[in-house]
């Protein structure tokens, strides 16, 4: 049985989160640590539970989802997996934080292998299917745990609302169709694990989101 920890990090509020199951492996996603005390709130989490951070893996690539890829990618020896479509996004990110005045003092590495839709992230005794869910960024992709009943989505879908569309590679149609096919197609008692705010269900989301009526 999984685990899901989030961690909520830097000026964006951004849900970083840690699945662990009992083998003691865990996968970290969309780290957006951003600070020693962002890095140490981590590191000491995964420490002190004896943990093996196995994967290190982006929804997306935009700013707030990327500050934390360097440190976990050095300290823990991974390699970093986004979806190819990604890649600009990355790339951007300090001319994106230049925008905002922001520093980015680590800058994310060049991911080393990258995640298509179809696939399945596999550690210790749990699995999640890739599936691609783009509209917000170019190539964003959600994980589903089919088994437990809970998706990893990114910046996807929210409790009441849905990923901003007016960022560069982002469309609205597309991000509406995309939580159709994928979100809108599982279980009501899913838990949607959202990059920002709180956990909601696909159920809740249907019955209640107004984008979705």
């Amino acid at each position: 049985m999984s685990h899901v920890v989030v961690f909520t990090f830097n000026d964006f509020s951004e849900n970083t989160y840690l699945i662990q199951d009992e083998s003691k492996e865990c996968i970290i996603i969309d780290p957006g640590n951003n600070s020693a005390s962002e890095d140490k709130t981590l590191s000491d989490y995964i420490q002190s539970n004896g943990l093996t951070p196995v994967r290190l893996l982006n929804t997306h690539c935009h700013l707030d989802h990327v500050f934390g890829n360097k440190y976990v990618a050095d300290t823990y020896q991974l390699d970093l997996e986004i979806h190819e479509g990604e890649i600009p996004v990355l790339e951007s990110t300090p001319q994106v934080c230049n925008m905002y005045g922001i520093p980015y003092p680590n800058p994310s590495p060049a991911p080393s292998k990258f995640l298509k839709p179809g696939d399945t992230i596999s550690f210790g005794d749990t699995n999640l299917s890739i599936h691609f869910t783009p509209g917000h960024s170019p190539a964003s992709v959600s994980f589903y745990n089919e088994k437990e009943g809970y998706i990893i989505g990114g910046d996807v879908l929210f409790q009441g609302s849905i990923g901003r569309t007016d960022l560069p590679g982002g469309n609205f149609d597309t991000l509406i169709q995309s939580i159709k096919d994928t979100f809108l197609t599982l279980p009501d008692e899913t838990r949607v694990y959202s990059g920002h705010g709180p956990m909601t269900t696909v159920g809740d989301e249907r019955a209640k989101n107004p984008f979705l009526q």
